[in-house]
């Protein structure tokens, strides 16, 4: 039976705002791919990431190149070979994985190898800001066990302190987004071993984080841009304890599955983080998540509203996808 193939791009208010080193965002923008076989359906979502070129209408034309192969029956693992690595692939592929599941009447984390899920305590992000305003923040979510922290370069050791008095029991984990540099290096890093931050992602640009090699820290460093889609983790184990793996960048679970015994391969810490979408973008990534040692994955938490139904939150505890939500 051929496949009927949906596109579509949605737009979703992010609550307050959200602001990382780069750019400021007020609403989360998503292209769901929807398959139908029948009586069945399955969906999945991605973020198109301008960091590498994307936007909605070029993951829109991605995706429509390939729905014709998809009608005919493409497999996930044929994906892999006809699209490259990014959003559009992510969102076919978890699409794929959903209708695999409703069609053998059995959960995804099944099919994986997975297992049953558990819930995982996520991170919830705070936004770069003045050092007063994400105090003000960090005080409003210190009952959250784990923060993580966007920061923006200069200024960040100011930003950091405050926000470690605000949350004094938190674990904290900083997120610079390639903002710092020569200037700010030293003093960040000193005040983020100060405040006992557990972890920092992305330090320095990918093209200058030849610095981290070798050099001597107190706190693990996570790769995020450095982890480019597609691409090998070959040589990162040089200069990070750590990845960032998103199935955004990744490609999708099926992708994200074998990063993520390739990062174990090689000794290195697994965050499984997330682009900025509603619970349908994260319901795949808690499969994967079940091992790592940081989830990121609170998207749905900043929007103004999510899908419904949607993921189950408890403060910070995720619970695992509903079949009528995806696998």
């Amino acid at each position: 039976m051929s496949l009927a193939v949906g596109i579509e791009a949605e737009r979703f208010e992010i609550a307050g705002g959200f602001r990382i080193s780069r750019e400021t965002r007020t609403h989360a923008q998503v292209v769901v791919v929807t398959l139908e076989d029948g009586a069945l359906r399955g969906r999945g979502e991605c973020v198109p990431y301008p960091r590498y070129g994307e936007s909605l209408e070029s993951v829109q034309s991605q995706i429509e190149e390939i729905a014709p192969l998809l009608k005919d029956g493409l497999s996930r693992l044929q994906l892999l070979e006809a699209m490259p690595a990014g959003a559009a692939r992510n969102a076919v592929d978890c699409a794929l994985w959903d209708l695999e599941a409703k069609r053998a009447g059995r959960p995804a984390a099944e099919l994986a190898g997975i297992g049953a899920l558990r819930p995982l305590t996520t991170a919830f992000t705070i936004s770069v800001d003045t050092p007063e305003t994400m105090a003000e923040k960090t005080r409003a979510a210190a009952h959250r066990p784990l923060l993580k922290i966007k920061l923006g370069g200069a200024g960040d050791d100011a930003r950091i302190a405050a926000v470690r008095e605000a949350a004094p029991q938190s674990t904290l984990i900083v997120d610079a987004n390639e903002a710092w540099d020569e200037s700010c290096f030293d003093v960040n890093m000193a005040a983020c071993e100060a405040a006992g931050v557990a972890l920092i992602e992305q330090p320095l640009p990918s093209k200058a984080d030849d610095r981290l090699k070798g050099l001597s820290r107190k706190v693990a460093l996570c790769a995020d841009e450095s982890l480019h889609p597609g691409k090998s983790i070959d040589g990162l184990r040089e200069k990070y304890d750590a990845v960032n793996i998103k199935l955004d960048k990744a490609g999708g679970l099926t992708a994200a599955l074998k990063l993520y015994e390739e990062a174990r391969a090689q000794d290195l810490k697994v965050m499984v983080g997330c682009m900025l979408g509603t619970s349908l973008a994260m319901a795949p990534a808690v499969l994967i998540a079940q091992g790592a040692d940081f989830t990121d994955l609170d998207g749905p938490l900043l929007l103004a509203q999510d899908r419904s139904p949607g993921l189950r939150f408890e403060g910070s505890l995720l619970y695992p996808p509903l079949p009528e939500l995806w696998g």
